[in-house]
């Protein structure tokens, strides 16, 4: 999904001035407002859904999703009519982006596996449509249960370490499902939230490739990543759909990513 900006520039990031990088990679994001709640905490957890790419802090406008739920202890709950359109503006754009936000009542013990199904996003660079499917998990009230399960969705990514608790520095690993299937040998591109909270300042990427991390699966679908900055990190691993999408008449390809959050703190 990386593309060279030197030469095609999309519509959506024609303000983008202070970023001259070319490799620019769209990641889907379900931003909560905590990634464990605890007795002491709300227990109403605001989640913002986005799209974005995450170091440069460009955001494209997104239409409101076609699913929005979470699964805990095997159940699914649909959230779609929790969410509200909201604007927003990134720290190097001009004008406004949509997203999605609402609140979310945690009331039982266990993990909270938050997914999304993005309405497809065209992107004319790449003259294809893109669907994220973004997962990011939520424990609450300390029952660590439910992490390590498949949500069932088209592609994804299936933690393999526990995905919360992170210090700066921990591994993540993870392993990227197709349909069901492992998927040997995937390329997963990671990048860094820079406007993570309670990021101290915003990362300036020395050249092209600090802004997009791509590391391999093995041959069994699994990965790993030490994270070494504090905040939220994203995981995409993009494939190409069996399926096609008509626009104006003609059949476009599809890249369908699993995506996958997690947040690291430091220790002090």
């Amino acid at each position: 999904m990386r593309f060279w900006l030197r030469w095609v520039v999309p519509s959506a990031l024609i303000a983008v001035l202070a970023f001259p990088w070319n490799a620019l990679a769209h990641f889907g994001v379900i931003l909560p407002s905590d990634d464990i709640v605890t007795q002491e905490d709300t227990k109403n957890l605001m989640v913002e859904v986005k799209f974005v790419h995450p170091m440069e802090g460009a955001y494209m406008a997104m239409a409101k999703p076609k699913r929005f739920g979470v699964v805990r202890s095997g159940e699914h709950k649909d959230l779609l009519p929790v969410l509200k359109e909201a604007e927003g503006k990134g720290p190097h754009q001009e004008g406004s982006f949509t997203y999605w936000k609402g609140e979310v009542a945690i009331g039982r013990p266990g993990d909270y596996v938050f997914y999304v199904e993005p309405a497809p996003y065209w992107e004319p660079a790449e003259d294809k449509y893109i669907v994220h499917y973004t997962k990011v998990c939520v424990n609450a009230l300390g029952l660590e249960e439910g992490w390590d399960e498949p949500v069932g969705l088209e592609t994804e990514i299936v933690p393999l370490s526990r995905p919360y608790g992170l210090w700066t520095g921990n591994i993540f690993t993870g392993r990227v499902l197709l349909e069901g299937r492992p998927v040997p040998h995937a390329e997963i591109e990671v990048e860094y939230l820079n406007e993570s909270p309670g990021n101290p300042n915003f990362v300036q990427p020395p050249s092209d490739p600090f802004v997009t991390q791509v590391i391999r699966a093995d041959e069994d679908g699994i990965f790993n990543y030490a994270m070494p900055r504090a905040g939220w990190w994203g995981f995409a691993a993009l494939s190409d759909a069996s399926w096609k999408l008509e626009r104006q008449g003609v059949k476009k390809d599809v890249e369908i990513g699993a995506v996958f959050w997690v947040r690291t703190t430091d220790m002090r």
